[in-house]
């Protein structure tokens, strides 16, 4: 120890701190190194594999045959745990929740423009195949109201369900193939953010529209009209119960029957908010109602006095459907797009519940596994006479608060639907259509989520502008015409983002390597003759190049202008590009940065690029860190003004 500290000794404090430079500046060196000659990332065709072999094995295992089910069906893994005490808590779920679904299902198949089977139909395959597929555990499975409106709003312009409904019902069987391959496709390709276009906020705009006019279209059934209007927005259906209440005698017995228990399903509602224990009371609600009001009927006769009722059920199980899918023909591509727009609302409605069930459970729901999983289910159901098929808010809820400890709870419900079709079909004739419309009317209220457009209006206006901009296109004009509103808005607000990127002048924080923007963070310090700017934007591309660099030279130019810098002498001697926010580049962005570099240049200035990231590839095969010089490419902003300011002394002392 006393050698070495006389050899320590022997340097002189020049010496000893040109040697901590040294080792300061080869420390420098090899960091900008790993910066350069970093991996070379996979290629789109490696990235597409990688995803795809996710989604179908087990992350973490090899891939063996029993990864592959294990991963395609989640229940091969939670089945084994499976014990007696949870199957008696879904038994009880799936049969609360069954009380619940039947009715509405009908009431469902009535708003899709098809017969009432055909909901009962959707109850029954596409749980089923989620229940083996799908990663939620509180998901309730089956016709929704939103996506009933949706198909009948899109499809009824192309067959019209009244002259030709055999017609129609192949074609929503072809958009149901159509929305499955479409969501399968999402979850394989790893593509669910084409479901996030619509956004949270577009979504609550739309859903409250929606329910607005699912409700206006209930008025059929309630007030007992037969001709009614085929469009969907509130002018069109206001004006058509207008002309039929002058025009068409009406019967109060169906306004009398609808309305009383209208109001006992929300009595029953608000009675089980109040008391979460009585949360069995209205999930079983509709069902009394059903129960009651056929009776009423069939006891009082009342179908003989104006009274409109369900009729004919046809009993048994799913009849095959294969051979209805039309995919040759002249609607072949309408049924497509009619079925992509479904996929993507039933998707965004299912993922949105589902997530917020499972974050309550503290799980993670794999948003593409379900994807897959709900497109299979799709699929199947369109060869089964089902329609598209989701998850439901108001029967998770239901199914959640019962006690559902798996998805075991929708088997449950699919075979107590399945025991229904067989025995009680008969037993449904004479049920009343304005119960069922009581029914979906009690449902609404769950949709419109006044609260929360009031937060988005308080937190982003650019966002309420989506939301409303979605509500006011459901409610006068049309689904389609909302659904664009919302998502035109949404690509709006992305695009506004992308042509003005945030571009900041940075500063060190005191007594910190730290830099950040000065403008949030004034105590920050400028570093005299180095102009640091951030790009905050995640693109550098053809959309915002030339802003990027127009921007970049303003504060060029203002800092060299600034008063104060001209009467210390310091002018700009290095412009630090900090690209750690930059995730991708193209020739545009590259052009840019290559002007930019040219225009520094004929300043008198240097280019420092400080943590370019994933875009380093690029910036090679593109010959511009030669350009810029390697020597000048550091890892973090504090290693490149280090760097400068070493430079700058440097040359003080050659130049003194």
């Amino acid at each position: 120890m006393g050698s070495a500290h006389i050899d320590q000794t022997t340097f002189t404090a020049v010496e000893l701190q040109q040697l901590h430079h040294q080792d300061l500046t080869t420390q420098r060196v090899e960091r900008a190194q790993w910066v350069l000659k970093s991996p070379e990332p996979p290629s789109p065709w490696q990235t597409l594999l990688h995803s795809v072999k996710a989604n179908v094995f087990l992350q973490g295992k090899k891939y063996s045959a029993v990864s592959f089910f294990k991963g395609l069906f989640p229940i091969l893994s939670w089945g084994k745990d499976y014990k007696a005490s949870k199957f008696r808590n879904d038994l009880m779920a799936g049969l609360t929740l069954a009380s619940l679904s039947i009715p509405q299902s009908i009431g469902y198949a009535n708003l899709a423009k098809l017969d009432p089977q055909y909901g009962l139909y959707t109850s029954i395959v596409p749980p089923l195949v989620y229940s083996l597929m799908g990663s939620s555990r509180e998901l309730a499975i089956g016709p929704v109201a939103v996506v009933s409106l949706l198909l009948s709003s899109l499809l009824q312009k192309i067959e019209d369900p009244t002259v030709n409904p055999v017609a129609y019902r192949n074609l929503v069987f072809t958009v149901t193939f159509f929305a499955g391959i479409f969501q399968a496709a999402f979850g394989i390709f790893r593509l669910g953010f084409l479901v996030d276009f619509l956004s949270h906020a577009s979504t609550v705009g739309f859903m409250g529209g929606a329910a607005i006019v699912i409700g206006l279209q209930q008025l059929k059934g309630l007030l007992g009209i037969s001709k009614f209007t085929t469009n969907t927005d509130v002018v069109s259906v206001l004006k058509s119960v207008f002309k039929s209440v002058i025009h068409e005698p009406l019967y109060p017995l169906n306004i009398v029957l609808g309305c009383a228990f209208l109001i006992f399903l929300l009595i029953a509602r608000f009675i089980g908010k109040k008391n979460k224990k009585l949360f069995w009371l209205p999930a079983i609600a509709p069902l009394v109602s059903v129960v009651l009001s056929t009776l009423i009927v069939y006891y009082t006769k009342a179908d003989r006095h104006g009274v409109k009722i369900v009729k004919h059920i046809k009993e048994g199980l799913n009849p095959s459907s294969a051979h209805q899918l039309q995919l040759t023909g002249p609607h072949v591509g309408q049924a497509a797009k009619a079925g992509l727009i479904s996929a993507i609302i039933a998707l965004a409605e299912a993922i949105a519940v589902g997530r917020s069930f499972a974050s309550i459970k503290g799980y993670h729901l794999d948003g593409n596994k379900d994807m897959l999983a709900m497109g299979c289910m799709n699929i199947a159901g369109s060869l089964t006479s089902c329609y598209v098929a989701t998850g439901s808010f108001s029967r998770t809820a239901v199914n959640f608060s019962a006690g559902c400890e798996t998805v075991v709870s929708n088997i449950v419900m699919a075979l107590t639907v399945i025991v229904s079709l067989e025995l009680l079909t008969r037993l449904l004739y004479f049920t009343p259509t304005a119960i069922l419309a009581s029914i979906i009317l009690s449902a609404l209220p769950g949709l419109i989520d006044i609260n929360e457009a009031y937060h988005i209006w308080k937190v982003d206006k650019l966002d309420f502008l989506a939301c409303i901009g979605a509500f006011l296109g459901v409610l006068f004009a049309s689904v389609e015409i909302g659904l664009l509103a919302a998502v035109s808005i949404s690509f709006a607000k992305i695009l506004l983002n992308a042509l003005r990127p945030g571009i900041e002048v940075l500063g060190r924080l005191p007594r910190s390597d730290i830099f950040c923007n000065m403008r949030q963070y004034p105590m920050a310090i400028k570093t005299p003759s180095i102009l640091i700017i951030g790009i905050t934007s995640s693109l550098l591309c053809f959309a915002n190049a030339n802003s990027v660099r127009e921007r970049v030279m303003k504060w060029v130019a203002k800092e060299e202008d600034d008063i104060d810098n001209k009467e210390k002498g310091t002018n700009v001697q290095h412009v630090i590009l900090d690209m750690s926010n930059v995730m991708n580049i193209d020739t545009a962005g590259i052009l840019a940065l290559e002007e930019i570099q040219k225009k520094l240049l004929s300043h008198g200035i240097d280019l420092v690029v400080a943590n370019p990231r994933q875009v380093i590839h690029r910036l090679k095969l593109a010959k511009l860190v030669d350009k810029i010089g390697e020597e000048r490419i550091f890892l973090t902003v504090s290693e490149a003004v280090d760097a400068c300011l070493m430079n700058s002394k440097v040359a003080e002392v050659i130049s003194c």
